[in-house]
Protein backbone atom coordinates (compact mmCIF):
# COMPACT_ATOMS: atom_id res chain seq x y z
CA UNK A 1 0.00 0.00 0.00
CA UNK A 2 0.96 3.58 -0.73
CA UNK A 3 0.50 6.71 0.97
CA UNK A 4 -2.39 7.60 -1.92
CA UNK A 5 -4.27 4.82 -0.90
CA UNK A 6 -3.71 4.88 2.80
CA UNK A 7 -6.21 7.36 3.65
CA UNK A 8 -8.90 5.07 1.45
CA UNK A 9 -7.96 2.14 2.73
CA UNK A 10 -8.50 3.39 6.97
CA UNK A 11 -11.86 4.91 5.70
CA UNK A 12 -12.72 1.61 4.35
CA UNK A 13 -11.41 0.33 8.02
CA UNK A 14 -13.58 2.53 10.03
CA UNK A 15 -16.75 2.08 8.01
CA UNK A 16 -16.24 -1.84 8.53
CA UNK A 17 -15.58 -1.72 12.30
CA UNK A 18 -16.51 -4.91 13.94
CA UNK A 19 -15.66 -2.79 16.89
CA UNK A 20 -13.59 -0.32 17.61
CA UNK A 21 -10.72 -2.12 18.82
CA UNK A 22 -10.24 -4.32 16.02
CA UNK A 23 -10.20 -1.30 13.84
CA UNK A 24 -7.99 0.79 15.48
CA UNK A 25 -5.70 -2.63 15.31
CA UNK A 26 -6.20 -2.96 11.82
CA UNK A 27 -5.65 0.66 11.08
CA UNK A 28 -2.49 1.00 13.03
CA UNK A 29 -1.31 -2.56 10.52
CA UNK A 30 -2.17 -0.70 7.22
CA UNK A 31 -0.59 2.75 8.65
CA UNK A 32 2.70 0.91 9.65
CA UNK A 33 2.85 -0.79 5.59
CA UNK A 34 1.89 2.21 4.42
CA UNK A 35 4.84 4.27 5.77
CA UNK A 36 7.33 1.16 5.95
CA UNK A 37 7.42 2.05 9.86
CA UNK A 38 9.42 -0.84 11.98
CA UNK A 39 6.63 0.50 14.75
CA UNK A 40 3.56 2.18 15.31
CA UNK A 41 1.43 3.21 18.39
CA UNK A 42 -1.98 4.83 19.31
CA UNK A 43 -2.60 6.59 22.00
CA UNK A 44 -5.58 7.83 23.67
CA UNK A 45 -6.09 11.19 26.22
CA UNK A 46 -7.45 9.87 29.66
CA UNK A 47 -10.26 12.93 29.25
CA UNK A 48 -8.16 15.19 31.39
CA UNK A 49 -5.26 15.83 28.92
CA UNK A 50 -2.95 14.60 31.17
CA UNK A 51 -2.02 11.39 30.31
CA UNK A 52 -2.36 9.69 27.23
CA UNK A 53 -3.19 5.54 27.60
CA UNK A 54 -2.20 3.28 25.24
CA UNK A 55 -4.68 2.33 22.80
CA UNK A 56 -2.63 -0.09 19.94
CA UNK A 57 0.69 -0.77 19.13
CA UNK A 58 2.71 -2.23 16.40
CA UNK A 59 6.32 -3.60 16.28
CA UNK A 60 6.95 -2.09 19.96
CA UNK A 61 9.60 -4.43 21.96
CA UNK A 62 7.76 -5.99 25.09
CA UNK A 63 10.16 -4.13 27.12
CA UNK A 64 9.20 -0.83 25.86
CA UNK A 65 5.38 -1.64 26.19
CA UNK A 66 5.57 -1.40 29.56
CA UNK A 67 7.00 1.74 29.50
CA UNK A 68 4.53 3.23 26.86
CA UNK A 69 1.39 2.15 28.47
CA UNK A 70 0.62 5.83 30.11
CA UNK A 71 2.63 8.89 29.00
CA UNK A 72 1.87 12.17 30.41
CA UNK A 73 1.22 15.24 28.52
CA UNK A 74 4.42 17.04 28.12
CA UNK A 75 6.88 13.76 28.32
CA UNK A 76 8.26 12.06 25.31
CA UNK A 77 7.50 12.71 21.68
CA UNK A 78 3.87 11.57 21.96
CA UNK A 79 3.39 13.57 25.40
CA UNK A 80 5.17 16.74 23.68
CA UNK A 81 2.59 16.65 20.57
CA UNK A 82 -0.01 16.19 23.27
CA UNK A 83 0.68 19.65 24.57
CA UNK A 84 1.65 21.10 21.85
CA UNK A 85 -1.05 19.66 19.51
CA UNK A 86 1.10 19.58 16.79
CA UNK A 87 3.26 17.22 14.88
CA UNK A 88 6.95 16.08 16.55
CA UNK A 89 9.31 14.77 14.06
CA UNK A 90 13.24 12.98 14.70
CA UNK A 91 15.50 12.28 11.81
CA UNK A 92 17.11 9.55 14.23
CA UNK A 93 16.32 9.18 17.62
CA UNK A 94 19.03 6.95 18.32
CA UNK A 95 21.69 10.03 18.36
CA UNK A 96 18.67 12.68 19.52
CA UNK A 97 20.02 15.19 22.04
CA UNK A 98 17.00 17.69 22.22
CA UNK A 99 15.35 15.88 24.85
CA UNK A 100 12.34 15.38 23.54
CA UNK A 101 12.92 11.33 22.95
CA UNK A 102 13.13 9.70 26.43
CA UNK A 103 15.53 6.99 27.19
CA UNK A 104 13.17 4.46 26.42
CA UNK A 105 12.31 5.36 23.35
CA UNK A 106 15.65 4.37 22.37
CA UNK A 107 14.91 1.06 22.80
CA UNK A 108 12.32 0.28 19.97
CA UNK A 109 15.36 0.06 17.61
CA UNK A 110 13.99 2.95 15.17
CA UNK A 111 15.42 6.08 14.38
CA UNK A 112 12.73 8.45 12.18
CA UNK A 113 9.99 9.12 14.01
CA UNK A 114 6.87 11.46 13.85
CA UNK A 115 3.90 11.63 16.22
CA UNK A 116 0.50 13.60 15.06
CA UNK A 117 -2.19 14.88 17.47
CA UNK A 118 -5.80 13.14 17.32
CA UNK A 119 -8.10 16.42 17.48
CA UNK A 120 -11.19 16.32 18.83
CA UNK A 121 -13.99 16.87 15.77
CA UNK A 122 -13.69 20.78 16.80
CA UNK A 123 -10.00 20.83 16.89
CA UNK A 124 -10.41 21.91 20.69
CA UNK A 125 -9.14 18.88 22.50
CA UNK A 126 -6.12 16.56 21.95
CA UNK A 127 -8.10 12.91 21.98
CA UNK A 128 -5.01 11.09 21.14
CA UNK A 129 -1.94 10.91 19.06
CA UNK A 130 -0.55 8.81 16.09
CA UNK A 131 2.75 7.64 15.60
CA UNK A 132 5.17 5.65 13.19
CA UNK A 133 8.80 4.77 13.49
CA UNK A 134 11.32 3.72 10.85
CA UNK A 135 14.06 1.69 11.34
CA UNK A 136 16.63 4.18 9.60
CA UNK A 137 17.29 8.05 9.94
CA UNK A 138 13.83 9.83 8.02
CA UNK A 139 13.17 13.06 7.44
CA UNK A 140 9.50 13.24 7.10
CA UNK A 141 7.84 15.18 3.89
CA UNK A 142 5.19 17.08 3.83
CA UNK A 143 2.74 14.79 2.17
CA UNK A 144 3.72 12.00 4.83
CA UNK A 145 3.17 14.53 7.92
CA UNK A 146 -0.38 15.22 5.96
CA UNK A 147 -1.18 11.85 5.58
CA UNK A 148 -0.75 10.66 9.02
CA UNK A 149 -2.65 13.60 10.09
CA UNK A 150 -5.33 12.37 7.80
CA UNK A 151 -5.30 8.93 8.92
CA UNK A 152 -5.77 10.88 12.60
CA UNK A 153 -8.98 13.04 11.31
CA UNK A 154 -10.36 9.36 9.91
CA UNK A 155 -10.08 7.40 13.07
CA UNK A 156 -11.02 10.27 15.40
CA UNK A 157 -14.59 9.09 15.71
CA UNK A 158 -13.31 5.26 16.44
CA UNK A 159 -10.98 6.48 19.71
CA UNK A 160 -13.70 8.47 20.83
CA UNK A 161 -15.74 5.00 20.86
CA UNK A 162 -13.43 3.63 23.90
Amino acid sequence: MQLSTLCAEIERLVENDGGPEAALASAIESIARAFGAATATLHRSDGTETILKLVSARGVPPAVLSLIQDIPFGKGMAGICAERRAPVTVCNLQRDGSGVVRPGAKETGVAGAIVVPVLSASGERVIGTLGVGKPGEHEYTEEERTALERCASIIRPLLERI
